[in-house]
């Protein structure tokens, strides 16, 4: 039940429970094309302020992720892991259209999983991809040169053959980051997990539902249902998120910026948009 106006409006009553909303939404990864994606040294800020906050009841995490860099997956997952131990508040995971690979691997840092019915949720696998087109340089007639120190230096260079010792050593590196993820997937829902392994890590994904099902979320809910659910109908939202620069705002939600807010080139912006269409098309999106 509501509280009276009187009350709510009364400076020194009772205060209202607020939800610290962090809005962790695209491709993850810092440092390359995905100017915009999301990494801990854009997140550091934000989160913190979530958790630290006086007002802050509970921290929910609203992600819609395709995934991205292993690395800035894990990052983000311990350092909501570490404020939430620091400032000892709860944190939900609350899955939008895509809670996938990375997306998921960041989710498991919460203390529970929500997924709407219908989000697309799971891939936990890594994967890599490129280009062969030293045939189509040939044709061009364009000769390919490079100098190396060292004998994997060069190593899987999309201009050259591709050679049998790169694709093995590729493997074992891929090979280490998915044990990686399947261990930290074990670790959080050691108890919860339903099924063949074989089948749950096997890249695939699943509905909202059947990922209930399956163990790999908690709940089937959204955000602001849940929240008031549990707080209370007068639960106040604020939301966190990374800094847009002035460039950024003026693109209007183009996430393809260059470094400290320069203006993208063309050629830069569409290999980033294509990168990053690749990504959610994966999953039918």
């Amino acid at each position: 039940m509501s509280r009276p106006l009187w009350s709510r409006l009364n400076p020194f009553g009772p205060k209202d429970p607020q939800v610290a909303v962090v809005r962790l939404h695209g491709p993850i990864g810092g440092g390359s094309s995905f100017r915009q994606g999301l990494s801990i040294d854009r997140l550091e800020a934000p989160l913190r302020a979530a958790f630290a906050s006086r007002r802050t009841t509970a921290v929910a995490l609203s992600i819609n992720s395709p995934g991205g860099s292993p690395v800035q997956s894990d990052l983000i997952k311990s350092r909501i892991e570490a404020l939430a131990r620091e400032f000892d508040k709860p944190v939900t995971a609350f899955t939008e259209d895509l809670c996938a690979s990375g997306g998921y691997w960041i989710a498991l840092g919460a203390d529970e999983i929500i997924a709407h019915p219908s989000s697309i949720v799971g891939s936990i696998g890594v994967i890599t991809a490129g280009f062969g087109l030293q045939e189509a340089i040939s044709k061009l007639g364009i000769e390919r040169r490079v100098y190396t120190k060292g004998t994997s230096k060069g190593m899987l260079d999309p201009f050259q053959a591709e050679k049998p010792d790169d694709v093995a050593r590729l493997d074992d590196l891929l090979q280490d980051l998915y044990e990686s993820f399947k261990d930290t997937v074990r670790r959080r829902r050691v108890t919860k997990l339903k099924g063949d392994e074989d089948e749950l890590f096997s890249g695939a994904v699943w509905t909202g539902t059947r990922a209930l099902e399956n163990g790999l979320v908690d709940g089937l809910g959204e955000l602001r249902g849940v929240m008031r659910q549990r707080y209370g109908e007068d639960v106040r939202f604020r939301r966190y998120g990374p800094a847009r620069s002035l460039w950024q705002r003026l693109r209007r939600g183009t996430d393809f910026g260059g470094p400290a807010g320069e203006a993208p080139s063309l050629a830069h912006s569409l290999i980033a948009a294509v990168e990053e269409r690749l990504l959610w098309n994966r999953f039918g999106l």
